[in-house]
């Protein structure tokens, strides 16, 4: 994620509609196809998040993930404490509340980050340092099938996902199998299981920090609690209601930067539930392989781009990895300075002004 800093309580007393796209209408036909392909390209170049419905992922499959996140928060304190991610060279394991930031200001919320089960790799002298973000997960032993919950969710997720992908491709005139190659073998998909335990005790109502994705596309399944805000063109950032059966999608930086800001990613944002009420979500994060290197897409419309947001805090790079572990390092301090303290002043990197292959 990248970050911005906004002030609290700022949201808006109403909220805009999100604009709902129905993936299943790709099948039902030409004509379908086509005002599917309408809806999603003015959602992705106007709005930049959406509700995605006829996604085919059950409610049965939905509330067995559910029921294992719960179960997680509901072990005991020091259970979860066993999965630290400040074990975790990879950022992996739990992190507890306020351990994480966003903006520099600490995150109210704790949560358990699950990637694809692979083994640890260490970078080699003269090897990128993202490769540090490649390794297994933590477990908690009490709980076996949550591993089987969320790694499945992760499978499920990103077959919606990369077909979303290609028919949002497909929307703009561009190639669908683009960036094919860069999922292909390799790919790095993060899941967070969330939980915001209520508002802090100092009054504060970050839940998170108003960011951007720094990936190609996010998946957030939300519970029926809300907080969940997004900024709109007039500046404000408007509530997302919860709308059963759909995930939120938000289109990440990579896209915004391959498309020179023809498709939008946008600041959101979630403010704590009021008092000691509990919110969970589970966002899926859509990300190529780290070594992925995202080439300009090609596409009818990019003489109409407005150019991507510069924002010199926050360089982007041409290989995925370098931007994930660059903002690993800054959501996870503790994590940072006990592993990667070489990594903190990181050496002196070019940002690309645009992806580059």
């Amino acid at each position: 994620m990248s970050h911005t800093t906004s002030s609290y309580p700022a949201s808006h007393p109403g909220h805009r509609r999100l604009p709902v796209i129905d993936l299943s209408a790709a099948d039902r036909g030409p004509d379908e196809r086509a005002a599917l392909h309408d809806r999603l390209h003015a959602a992705a170049h106007e709005v930049g998040f959406f509700q995605l419905v006829g996604h085919g992922v059950t409610g049965a499959e939905t509330a067995a993930l559910d029921r294992a996140m719960r179960a997680f928060f509901a072990l005991p304190e020091a259970d979860r404490l066993a999965l630290d991610n400040v074990r975790s060279p990879h950022f992996r394991g739990y992190t507890r509340t306020g351990d994480e930031r966003t903006g520099g200001s600490r995150d109210w919320r704790d949560q358990l980050d699950i990637g694809l089960e692979r083994p640890a790799r260490v970078p080699a002298p003269g090897e990128e340092p993202y490769w540090w973000l490649q390794g297994p997960n933590q477990w908690p032993a009490a709980l076996p099938e949550l591993r089987t919950a969320a790694l499945g969710w992760i499978d499920r997720l990103s077959a919606v996902a990369d077909r979303l992908l290609r028919e949002l491709l497909a929307a703009i005139g561009a190639d669908p199998a683009f960036y094919d190659a860069a999922f292909r073998d390799g790919a790095h998909p993060h899941l967070k299981l969330v939980r915001y335990p209520g508002s802090a005790g100092d009054g504060s109502a970050q839940g998170v920090g108003a960011h951007k994705d720094y990936g190609f596309l996010t998946l957030l399944l939300q519970d029926t609690v809300g907080g969940l805000q997004v900024e709109r063109e007039d500046g404000r950032f408007h509530d997302v209601p919860p709308m059963p059966g759909a995930f939120v999608v938000n289109l990440g930086e990579l896209l915004e930067v391959a498309t020179d800001g023809y498709l939008k990613a946008t600041h959101h944002r979630v403010v704590s539930p009021p008092g000691a009420r509990e919110r969970f979500s589970v966002p899926y994060f859509h990300n190529p392989r780290l070594d992925a290197r995202i080439a300009p897409l090609v596409f009818p419309h990019a003489r109409l781009a407005p150019g991507a947001t510069a924002d010199p805090a926050n360089p982007l790079f041409a290989e995925y990895g370098r931007n994930e572990l660059k903002g690993k390092l800054r959501a996870h301090p503790l994590v940072a300075a006990r592993h990667h303290a070489d990594l903190v002043l990181p050496r002196a990197q070019a940002p690309v002004a645009a992806m580059s292959s």
